[in-house]
């Protein structure tokens, strides 16, 4: 059974109050906006070389194949799965925030659903579909503050949409040449964008798009409640078993390193009041 996240009713900071800020409003919001306490640069121009409605529908579809798949192996956990609900919870403690960096998010049909698999790995693709593969959680022990942090990283990528800027980048020759040589109908583009979406998984971000998932990941899972001070554990617990590349999918394309920690450790102090303000409510 998928998970479709009712994350919006009766929570403050809702949907309904976002889009009351108005077209400015939501521009600023999608941006980031003066309201981060975490510093990144914009998202990547590249990105709207690939129409944003087709790849989430794509790697919608991508994501039903591989719950399928999961599901005929008897590998994906049912609603009634602890750590599954655990997963549940938490991110219904971060979505909430997700529009402040990208107000398409507003309107994803948001899933999380568990994977029964040795690798230590986890994702979000594009339109908000979650996925933990139950390596991750117990090879590394993960508390409820690590978990956040993994998940707030990797709905990071998909609200800063680095999947979509990637494949723009990857396919952007081609594809300028076909604009060079005639007007591109939106059923080209959404191919290109379909394309993409089987490379979605395998994709490997830049060391820029990693520090921007890794600040505001920091920053979304401060805001939700969870400890800052978890950021900077987690890498360390990668760290210890990055030695063992037999099932650390999560490190291939994620690599830890005293400079990775070292750049969370100093943005701590910029969401400790966030964390502390939402620990208070």
């Amino acid at each position: 059974m998928n998970y479709k996240c009712q994350c919006w009713r009766g929570l403050p900071g809702s949907r309904r109050d976002f889009l009351r800020a108005g077209g400015g409003g939501m521009a600023a919001l999608a941006a980031g906006g003066a309201w981060a306490q975490v510093e990144v640069g914009d998202a990547s121009a590249a990105r709207n070389l690939v129409p944003v409605q087709e790849l989430e529908e794509a790697g919608a579809q991508q994501y039903a194949q591989l719950l399928a798949q999961a599901k005929a192996k008897k590998a994906l956990a049912g609603p009634d799965n602890p750590q599954l609900k655990r997963l549940r919870a938490i991110a219904a403690r971060i979505i909430p925030f997700a529009p402040r960096w990208n107000a398409r998010a507003a309107q994803w049909k948001w899933e999380v659903n568990l994977i029964g698999s040795k690798q230590v790995n986890a994702f979000c693709m594009p339109g908000g579909k979650i996925a933990f593969f139950t390596g991750i959680l117990d090879q590394l022990k993960l508390t409820d503050d690590e978990v956040a942090m993994v998940m707030g990283h990797e709905v990071a990528h998909a609200l800063r949409e680095h999947a979509r800027a990637q494949l723009a980048k990857r396919t952007g020759t081609g594809l300028a040449l076909s604009i060079g040589a005639q007007l591109l109908g939106l059923g080209q583009l959404g191919d290109l964008a379909a394309r993409g979406a089987t490379q979605l998984l395998s994709l490997q971000f830049s060391r820029t798009d990693e520090s921007d998932a890794d600040l505001v990941g920091l920053e979304l899972a401060a805001r939700a409640g969870y400890d800052p001070q978890a950021s900077m554990t987690l890498w360390q617990k990668m760290a210890k078993v990055s030695g063992d590349s037999g099932s650390l999918n999560f490190l291939s394309t994620h690599p830890s390193g005293p400079d990775r920690i070292a750049k969370l450790q100093a943005n701590v102090p910029r969401v400790q009041g966030l964390y502390e303000a939402a620990r208070r409510k």
